[in-house]
């Protein structure tokens, strides 16, 4: 008898696998409905034999960090999401490289790299998330970006892991070109040699700007918007009087205009219609087109 992909996937992957799973469990806004699929997969094999599964059976897939810069919709996501949290190996090479699985928080990289006198990463101890998706969005702050210190990138196309360098990469503001269907699965960094107490407090100062800043106390995703080239984002937001303003549960955070938060019980929906309200007024009171710099996937609520 022919097996189905629900038998296939459940005997065949070793990592973890639910079914209809939340994704508001696993999105740093705390809104989204429900995956087909969510899996975590083991290793590399485990993660070739999966995507293997979902050609076979024509599953779309989604690959997700730590659910930052997020935004699945109510209806949820019609196929396989793919976290890569048990990606999360630390390795240090030599003097001054560092190799950094997708699955590795931001915060924790920027750690080891202290604790083993390496600078070039500080300004990761602020940035919530993962790795993988700090390199796919090309994550940067206090005019630095993860590229900077990035010597090569490994990725798995298919079934093809392939390693490139700095040089092969196109990237930019925001922004890393990867092919379609293309997964981050780690990175290596070359640092430079540093003093341990002088990275630690160069990591306290960026901590305690975020906290003066962007300590907003609520459920969000971080910047919402993109900056324009004419400044940031907050501030148009602001000069647009949009401090405060709410749709259902969502607000625009009153700490940090370019915050979008969940003051609770806010739907994916609340979102969207805020956002649209934001950039509405923005382009009203300023000319400035503002593009979100959240993903928004997943289908709308029937």
């Amino acid at each position: 008898m022919k097996q189905t992909f629900a038998e296939r996937i459940v005997r065949q992957i070793h990592g973890t696998v639910l079914r209809n799973e939340p994704m508001a469990r696993h999105t740093s806004l705390r809104v989204g409905g429900p995956a087909d699929w969510f899996v975590a997969p083991a290793d590399t094999d485990d993660l070739q034999g999966l995507l293997t599964l979902l050609a076979a059976y024509a599953v779309p897939f989604l690959v997700v960090g730590g659910g930052y810069n997020l935004l699945v919709r109510d209806g949820g996501f019609r196929g396989c999401v793919i976290s890569l949290e048990k990606f999360d190996r630390l390795e240090r090479e030599g003097e001054s490289l560092v190799h950094a699985g997708a699955g590795t928080e931001n915060a924790a990289l920027a750690r080891f790299c202290r604790d083993a006198g390496l600078t070039g990463l500080e300004f990761l101890v602020g940035i919530p998330g993962r790795l993988g998706g700090a390199l796919a969005m090309n994550a940067g702050a206090g005019g630095g970006e993860i590229t900077d210190a990035l010597e090569t990138l490994v990725t798995l196309k298919g079934r093809t892991v392939t390693e490139l360098q700095r040089e092969q990469l196109v990237f930019g503001y925001r922004f890393l070109q990867l092919d379609p269907g293309e997964i981050i699965l780690g990175a290596s960094f070359r640092l430079s040699q540093g003093i341990p107490e002088q990275i630690r407090g160069r990591m306290e100062s960026l901590l305690q700007k975020r906290r003066e800043t962007q300590q907003v106390g609520y459920p969000n995703a971080g910047s919402f918007f993109k900056n324009p080239v004419a400044g940031p984002a907050w501030r148009f937001i602001a000069d647009a009087g949009m401090r405060g303003v709410r749709v259902g549960g969502a607000e625009v955070s009153s700490v940090h205009a370019n915050f979008l938060v969940n003051r609770g019980g806010a739907t994916a929906d609340d979102f969207l219609a805020l956002a649209a309200k934001v950039k509405n007024r923005v382009r009203e009171s300023s000319g400035i087109e503002l593009e979100e710099e959240v993903r928004v996937v997943g289908t709308d609520r029937e």
